[in-house]
């Protein structure tokens, strides 16, 4: 396949990959107390996460100007849809990388602006889509429906902003960070439970698929680590305990949810089919956002063994993104 017919085909989901290579890069370095080299393993995937993103964002922004019919027609449908979502969460979750790993806030601000057009673009305008649209028929509910609101409720991963900016920009800055994250979690809220009764109605995902039953985990796990950068770099008086509390909570569903999506992961396993696919994607991501939450729990109540288990988790998104990123490679250099 030529290059313009890689741009007129681009699949608005892969951005994912740049999500799911960020959530690894900042488990990795923020658990380097445990083990040294996994600091410079985190700002080694940060690099590689700036080269994919960028070489990401050239084609989808061709097929925008080249191509805007067949980038609508995906915006509008039912399932490829909210994969547009993608954009803008990569681009945050880039901004949190610029912020704890590279130390480069300038770049990170900017970057942060543009996320922010991204997110409000696609969030509004895939849920105007989906109003519009009609009746939309089961199967094509699927978690790939948490994306804009993940995508909202990482907004405050650059939260401080809201304490190195001053005046208006300062309110603008502010009340973003308080919207997005609002919207983004009462959204996924609503979403979760259209969703869990599409699992409850139909039978299981198409086994390629399957991989999605783990994006439970990125609102849930995002929406923590969100929380606790909201209130602590907040300049509203706020009790913070109380949202730390719930934040706990929260995580006792994602914990739920761990456990569903490893049991449902082995169904398909044994019962069903996992064929490798671009799909596989979501397992990270989510993963990563669940692992980081746990981190931040743990340091938050002073708990190391909510600690050792997000560290525990880290081998397995590891070996998980390893063979998600790795396995395109191979099929494209493949061994003589």
């Amino acid at each position: 396949m030529g290059y313009v017919e890689r741009i007129k085909s681009f699949n608005p989901a892969a951005f994912a990959s740049v999500m799911g290579t960020g959530a690894v890069a900042i488990a990795s370095y923020e658990y380097s107390s445990y083990w040294t080299p996994l600091k410079e393993i985190g700002i080694v995937l940060t690099y590689i996460n700036v080269a994919l993103y960028t070489g990401l964002l050239i084609p989808w922004l061709l097929r925008w100007v080249l191509y805007r019919k067949e980038a609508l027609e995906d915006l509008r449908h039912p399932s490829k849809g909210h994969f547009y979502g993608t954009s803008g969460a990569a681009t945050i979750v880039l901004v949190a990388q610029f912020l704890m790993i590279l130390h480069s806030r300038t770049i990170a601000w900017y970057l942060w602006l543009w996320g922010l057009v991204l997110t409000f673009i696609f969030a509004f305008w895939m849920s105007y889509e989906v109003f519009i649209a009609g009746e939309v028929d089961l199967r094509h509910l699927s978690p790939a429906w948490y994306i804009p609101p993940v995508a909202l409720v990482i907004i405050p991963f650059g939260a401080i902003f809201m304490r190195t900016t001053t005046g208006y920009v300062k309110e603008f800055v502010t009340v973003v960070n308080y919207m997005g994250w609002g919207a983004g979690f009462f959204l996924y809220l609503v979403l979760y439970a259209v969703v869990t009764l599409r699992f409850i109605r139909h039978e299981l995902m198409p086994a390629g698929m399957a991989p999605l039953i783990w994006m439970n985990l990125g609102p849930i796990g995002a929406s923590i680590t969100a929380l606790f950068a909201l209130v602590n770099n907040s300049s509203i008086a706020v009790s913070k305990d109380p949202l730390f509390i719930f934040a706990f909570f929260l995580w006792g569903l994602g914990f739920w949810w761990l456990v569903m999506a490893i049991a449902l992961t082995l169904h398909y396993i044994r019962n069903l089919n996992l064929p490798y696919s671009t799909s596989w994607w979501a397992f990270i991501f989510p993963l990563g956002a669940f692992v980081n939450a746990t981190r931040d729990i743990g340091n938050v109540f002073s708990l190391e063994l909510m600690k050792l288990l997000g560290y525990s988790l880290l081998w397995l998104l590891f070996a998980l993104w390893l063979v998600t990123f790795l396995k395109p490679l191979k099929s494209t250099f493949p061994s003589p």
